[in-house]
């Protein structure tokens, strides 16, 4: 039986990830707390918004409502960007060392060497992720995203599709960007045509999504199971039915954590329970008890026995599926 190191957090978490061997737990009160021989905790914003592991996972990138970006790894902090009394609604992590930051209807990206670009669009920017390929980045907006190329003055892309995108991913191998929707659905381009791909039928909205390690299958919230959409075909997954992973009659899936190496989903319940399921057979294996509030966050560690979650009531900690 997988064991559970608890930690009781007051407040929503935002993130919930490794450092190296260290778990952390960034709060939306602007705290984030780790697991460093002992429980450590660092006040990093006045109001956290958004946090990501960067690409070298090292350090953790937040946003937050004081309009500070930060960079941060144990007890230092750095501040990479300041924009005033505005919000930093969103942040991404790039290649080399680069990070991108949304506030209200602009995106900005910082190069390492400190060097920024910003970049306006005409409606509020809801989400940002970097392509896995080469300098560029998507932006989630109302009907559709936008590709920029921020290191050149190359034309942005246009991908449209009508309603509000509120996040947005790349495919590992960058042939595809796909977005969770203000309603229940996900909306997906290939990128070599153009072509559209429409995935509906969510009761809920989706709000977790996370890519299998070789890319072959997307895994969604929304549902009372995990939704995981197949992207081994050329067309991904038009035509194709999606698999349906822990499906619960009585509660709903908020968070999907996809195994760093196999076909394996960590799945977080608005119950706070935890599963892992096996794409294969859909084996099951229970991880965690329903606990305190709905799971906004989980994260594996890079040696595949660890997955730290958090929850919106900060019902938090480590899962070792070792025992």
């Amino acid at each position: 039986m997988p064991t559970v190191a608890p930690l009781d957090l007051n407040g929503h978490c935002i993130a919930a990830l490794f450092i190296g061997d260290v778990p952390y737990f960034a709060l939306a009160d602007g705290t984030v707390h780790r697991l460093d021989y002992g429980h450590k905790t660092l006040q990093i914003h006045d109001g956290l918004l958004a946090a990501t592991l960067d690409q070298a996972g090292s350090q953790l990138i937040t946003g937050g409502e004081d309009g500070k970006v930060c960079a941060s790894a144990g007890d230092s902090v750095e501040t990479l960007a300041e924009v005033g009394r505005k919000w930093v609604s969103s942040v991404a992590a790039g290649p080399q060392g680069s990070v991108a930051y949304a506030v209200g209807r602009s995106a900005s990206v910082r190069f390492s060497d400190g060097r920024s670009r910003e970049f306006q669009h005409a409606r509020t920017v809801e989400g940002l992720a970097f392509s896995p390929k080469g300098m560029r980045f998507a932006v989630a907006r109302y009907n559709g995203v936008t590709l920029h190329f921020p290191a050149t003055d190359g034309k942005p892309t246009e991908l449209e599709w009508a309603g509000a995108h509120t996040a947005v991913t790349f495919s590992p191998d960058g042939n595809f960007v796909v977005t969770s929707m203000q309603e229940n659905a996900l909306h997906g381009w290939k990128l070599a045509d153009g072509k559209h791909m429409r995935m509906t039928g969510y009761p809920g909205k989706v709000k977790s999504l996370s890519w299998s390690a070789k890319g072959k299958w997307l895994a969604s919230s929304g549902a009372s199971a995990a939704i995981v959409w197949p992207f081994q075909a050329k067309d991904g997954p038009m035509g194709k039915a999606p698999l349906e992973l822990g499906t619960r009659g009585n509660a709903l899936v908020t968070c999907v954590a996809c195994h760093p190496s196999e076909d394996i989903v960590a799945i977080g319940y608005n119950d706070g329970m935890v599963l892992a399921v096996r794409f294969a057979d859909a084996k099951e294996v229970l991880l965690r008890r329903p606990g305190k509030g709905p799971v906004t966050a989980m994260m594996w560690d890079k040696g595949e026995r660890r997955i730290a979650f958090g929850t919106d009531a900060g019902d938090c900690g480590v899962i070792d599926i070792t025992g």
